[in-house]
């Protein structure tokens, strides 16, 4: 009996090349289920996992549900075969199981292929990282036990929006030497790196120049001598370069000034400062209320590659990390309120959004809560977009 499961699990049914080649993608993954009585092909339970988050799936619930409710030549394309489909159960053990850093970095290496470098010829990267509150009971990587939400970085692609990689740490403390791990999956040779200030390591920095790249650091008071030498330098004989947003009720002045910089800063790689000052006019019906922050900038890129409206618009897109991804899976996934806890689940859940995301804005989709809602009423169109990714 169990052979002629495992027969029918790997039988491969006429599918489209494209998703062939999507499903032998996701087999990279480990399987973590023991062989005996396996009913469905790992890959296939991925795709559907994957499949279900981009019709609004927020839970393995809802994912066997979307299943269930297939018609059986969809999942054949999707590369589930059977009788029946996979129920609640095995699609929560399979994702409880699964090696999650595996996941992030087969889906990442995935989503690296699909993207492309942005107009001025060059790739930019934001990583940050962000606590999946409600997910405060799991078990970390490699099997030590933790009590607390896990915190996930996330490296995102400034141009396309999406995810290219993700790795989980114990707390944020942590997230210092997460980063130079995801770095360390990158091919970095000609990339630029933005991340905040608590990443404004000497170390951080000699990765990513060793490896070829550029990076952008703020810099603040955790790094105190270097913060004090910026702010010397003689930025009142510095020409300033002006940017002006306006709507809703307020407008945005930056203003950029960028120097080479000198020999006496001491910071690996460093070729340019900048001070980037935001003033924020909004109108309210109190009045109008105006807020000024001034921040500072090292970065290796000099000014061949980066001009000063580069440069800045490398630092704004940066926060695109926040808006576009970490907000959207709070607010839309609702994230944070999840209650799936037990084991490697809440990464896995993690990658499935970000790769729903992800694939939602290669598609060209701006608004992704209402691509979720078309998605759920339109099922081939979810294929499809598996199909063209």
């Amino acid at each position: 009996m169990s052979s002629s499961r495992t027969a029918a699990a790997h039988a491969h049914p006429v599918r489209p090349a494209s998703l062939t080649r999507l499903l032998q993608v996701l087999e990279q993954v480990p399987d973590p289920r023991a062989l005996r009585g396996v009913r469905y092909r790992w890959g296939g339970l991925v795709a559907a996992g994957i499949a279900a988050v981009v019709a609004g799936a927020r839970s393995f619930t809802a994912i066997a549900e979307w299943v269930a409710d297939q018609a059986p030549a969809t999942l054949r394309t999707l590369g589930l075969t059977g009788s029946r489909p996979p129920s609640e159960p095995t699609i929560r053990r399979a994702f409880t199981a699964v090696d999650a850093e595996e996941l992030d970095r087969v889906l990442g290496a995935w989503m690296w292929t699909r993207t492309h470098t942005a107009p001025d010829g060059r790739r930019v990267i934001a990583l940050d990282g962000k606590t999946v509150r409600g997910a405060r009971v799991h078990h970390l990587p490699h099997g030590s036990p933790g009590g607390v939400a896990p915190h996930l970085v996330s490296a995102y692609d400034h141009d396309t929006g999406t995810v290219l990689g993700q790795l989980a740490v114990a707390a944020k403390s942590n997230e210092i030497p997460a980063v130079r791990l995801v770095l360390q999956g990158f091919h970095l040779d000609g990339v630029v790196v933005t991340v905040d200030a608590m990443h404004t390591q000497t170390d951080t920095a000699e990765l990513i120049t060793n490896a070829g790249g550029h990076y952008v650091f703020t810099v603040k008071a955790n790094t105190p001598t270097l913060l004090a030498a910026c702010k010397k330098l003689p930025w009142k004989d510095v020409p300033e370069h002006r940017y002006v947003e306006k709507g809703r009720g307020r407008r945005v002045t930056r203003t950029i000034k960028v120097v080479t910089a000198p020999d006496w800063i001491a910071f690996h790689g460093a070729a340019q400062i900048a001070q980037l000052r935001r003033t924020r006019t909004v109108h309210g019906r109190t009045g109008k209320k105006t807020t000024t922050e001034v921040v500072y900038l090292i970065t290796s890129a000099d000014h061949r590659v980066a001009d000063p409206a580069t440069l800045a618009g490398w630092v704004q897109a940066h926060w695109g990390i926040e808006n576009r991804i970490h907000w959207v899976r709070d607010s839309t996934f609702d994230e944070d309120a999840s209650r799936i806890r037990t084991g490697n689940a809440p990464q896995a859940m993690a990658s499935l959004r970000n790769t729903a995301i992800s694939l939602l804005r290669l598609s060209g989709v701006t608004n992704i809560a209402a691509a979720l809602r078309h998605h759920a009423r339109h099922p081939e169109d979810v294929v499809k977009l598996l199909l063209t990714s």
